[in-house]
């Protein structure tokens, strides 16, 4: 029998009754760590022992934790009865124990846990905040590990195991991947002993404090009621709902088809024009509609949310090996784009899909002048190509001579379409790997410049139509000359 009791978060009065008779009732009493403010206090006749010096043993906490449980399930194996205490609640924040009772079920050994008041309801208390009220509760040195934290931040979160001013200085550059620098929070200190006390900050300064310990905890407030992923989800789910929006409630995947494209579209007129505002809202905009997509798939019983997250999720991490596998890193773009479509070839190969053409992977419904770049480049790949670039300038001169000798409108069409072709394999040749937007580009330009003789031309008093050829021309020369 494995006893594991929970020593409360500081002082005497928080340890239960039926905690304080297992104890008086115990010849040695194992503790995770003897720095617990009611140590000193337990029962007289408690021969008690404690972990300390593993945690000078070990650099990680998880190799500390480890090596507890294994010597708890020792003492049980070779006693038949050992008593474990830590502090707060055995089932709250406490790996060793979650190590113990995995171990316990796997040998049939019985475990019997008494609770505990664990930290979260001091902190609580002084924050004055109902833990139902959607807290969310999470180990801060996890979500320090990550790049992007693990919280909905429509709601509140506390976050255990700030110990130290290291633990927070990497905590908080995680959150401030989702919170603002300025964001206001609360740091609580020794929750649940005589010297608690909280620290009101802003995010940015939280491994500042000079008051970090531990037993320190981190308390974000709701960022904002729409500020998360999941409140869009449900505004959506709203406007689909029988008492949602008609218009919402009649679309399919086929009548956003025009909807999908004008917002991606935006979203590019929003990079042309370097508009980081704008292209928020835009961005916005955008994901509308794979929202929109999601839910109708949702309501027609095809796939939801969460599928749709998972499969992007394994496949980023399948696709870069060198990040979150086992091939070494590198900073080699070919071979990051070798290893791309390795794992792409592979997927393939798994999926059972048979052998396609190497232009099949490029999205046919995709702007033609994209297509005809990621046609050449493709092609190139494999040496389809000229060898220098000499070879596309002489191939642009000879569709050129066509065009000039085609003898019928058809044919002259025919020809400029395959000039047109080549010039895309020059820009590649060139370095331009995207001549959609550097057309598009072309087209701004075009647009400020006749803006510009248009405003003349009202000036003026007069319509286009009643000036000449020449005229509107040196007004477009001007518009050149001044930059546009």
């Amino acid at each position: 029998m494995i006893t594991i009791i929970g020593l409360g978060p500081g002082s005497i009065d928080h340890l239960t009754r039926k905690a304080w008779k297992a104890l008086q009732g115990a010849e040695t009493v194992y503790l995770r760590t003897a720095r617990h403010p009611c140590v000193s206090q337990l029962p007289a006749s408690v021969n008690c022992r404690s972990f300390d010096e593993v945690y000078q043993t070990f650099e990680r906490f998880e190799d500390v934790y480890a090596e507890i449980a294994e010597r708890i399930l020792d003492a049980a194996r070779r006693d038949g009865q050992v008593v474990y205490a830590v502090p707060g609640d055995p089932l709250v924040g406490e790996a060793s124990v979650a190590r113990i009772m995995e171990q316990a079920r796997a040998e049939a050994l019985d475990v019997d846990i008494i609770h505990g008041l664990s930290f979260i309801e001091p902190c609580l208390s002084l924050i004055n905040h109902d833990a139902l009220d959607g807290l969310q509760i999470l180990d801060a040195l996890s979500v320090a590990e990550q790049h992007h934290p693990p919280i909905n931040p429509t709601l509140p979160a506390l976050l255990a195991q700030v110990y130290s001013r290291d633990v927070a200085s990497s905590l908080k550059l995680t959150l401030m991947n989702q919170y603002p620098d300025e964001f206001q929070v609360t740091l609580i200190h020794s929750a649940g002993a005589a010297e608690a006390s909280v620290e009101s900050l802003r995010l940015f300064e939280i491994d500042r404090s000079t008051r970090i310990g531990v037993a320190t905890s981190l308390y974000l407030p709701a960022l904002g009621e729409l500020s998360s992923f999941e409140a869009l989800q449900n505004i959506i789910a709203h406007l689909r709902a029988p008492e949602g929006c008609p218009w919402d409630r009649e679309q399919t995947h086929q009548s956003l088809r025009p909807f999908l494209i004008e917002e991606a579209y935006e979203v590019l007129d929003t990079l042309d024009a370097d508009d980081p505002e704008a292209l928020c809202q835009e961005l916005g905009d955008l994901l509308l509609q794979i929202l929109l997509h999601t839910q109708i798939a949702i309501d027609d019983g095809e796939f939801t949310m969460s599928d749709v997250l998972q499969h992007l999720n394994e496949k980023m991490l399948r696709r870069h090996p060198h990040v979150f596998g086992d091939v070494a890193p590198t900073s080699d773009l070919a071979q990051l784009s070798r290893i791309w479509n390795e794992v792409k070839a592979a997927e393939k190969a798994e999926a059972d899909q048979p052998a396609d053409s190497l232009l099949d992977g490029v999205v046919k419904s995709a702007p033609a002048l994209f297509v005809a770049q990621r046609y050449s480049a493709r092609a190139a790949k494999v040496g389809f190509d000229w060898p220098d670039i000499a070879g596309v300038e002489a191939k642009f001169q000879e569709e050129l001579a066509e065009v000039l000798a085609a003898e019928s409108t058809d044919e002259r069409v025919k020809e400029l379409g395959d000039l047109l072709f080549v010039t895309v394999n020059w820009l590649r040749w060139l370095g331009i790997d995207d001549p959609e937007s550097l057309l598009r580009s072309i087209n701004a330009k075009f647009y400020r410049r006749f803006k510009h003789v248009e405003a003349q031309a009202a000036q003026a008093g007069k319509p286009l139509g009643d000036f000449s050829l020449d005229e509107l021309d040196r007004w477009w020369q001007d518009a050149k000359r001044a930059g546009l």
